[in-house]
């Protein structure tokens, strides 16, 4: 587990033990997560999305508080995994750093809450899984543009397929504006 260029997130490859019937590996373990970043990391939601090569989605973040962190990791096919900086007043803010994850290495990224999060499928049938540091809620949820031009996001694909909700967001420095993004605060929080 290392810490990304996006601070309060941080990414994981956990040791795989392969034998000729297959591999076994920890993919989340509270206990490494909270000797790694001090944060006490317990999910209460876990989701799944299955995405079509090009689908991108995000870039997602909610309230603060109490903000949704979450442990995100690709269980078929691959995904190009991307964590943006949306807290004003953070060393890093408008930074964003982009991970692989697939179901090879089986990386996977903690990401605090407050930050922005979102991928784009590298493959068919890409299936991503989340563990969530709080229950789904629409009316705290929000999302920033994922081609928005100030970020600058090296999407790997061509042509990014967005819902229509993605394609209507933000761009960050409009959320800034509308009060959208969520404050900064040094000591971090994962969730």
């Amino acid at each position: 587990m290392r810490p990304m260029a996006v601070a309060g997130a941080w990414e994981i490859l956990p040791a795989r033990h392969s034998d000729a019937r297959g591999t076994f590996l920890e993919w989340y373990r509270p206990d490494t997560v909270a000797a790694v970043t001090g944060q006490d990391f317990r999910p209460l939601l876990g989701g799944m999305s299955v995405s079509g090569r090009g689908v991108t989605r995000g870039i997602h973040f909610a309230d603060v508080p109490p903000g949704q962190a979450k442990y995100v990791t690709c269980v078929r096919g691959a995904v190009y995994d991307v964590v943006v900086d949306i807290r004003p007043g953070s060393p890093t803010y408008g930074n964003w750093q982009g991970v692989r994850l697939d179901d090879t290495e089986h990386r996977a990224v903690l990401i605090g809450a407050g930050l922005g999060h979102g991928f784009c499928a590298l493959s068919d049938d890409a299936c991503v899984v989340y563990l969530c540091s709080e229950t789904y809620a629409p009316t705290r949820e929000h999302v920033v543009h994922a081609l928005d031009p100030e970020l600058g996001i090296d999407w790997p694909v061509t042509a990014p397929v967005l819902s229509p909700r993605d394609a209507a967001a933000p761009t960050l420095e409009e959320a800034r504006v509308r009060g959208l993004l969520p404050a900064y605060h040094p000591a971090g929080q994962v969730g």
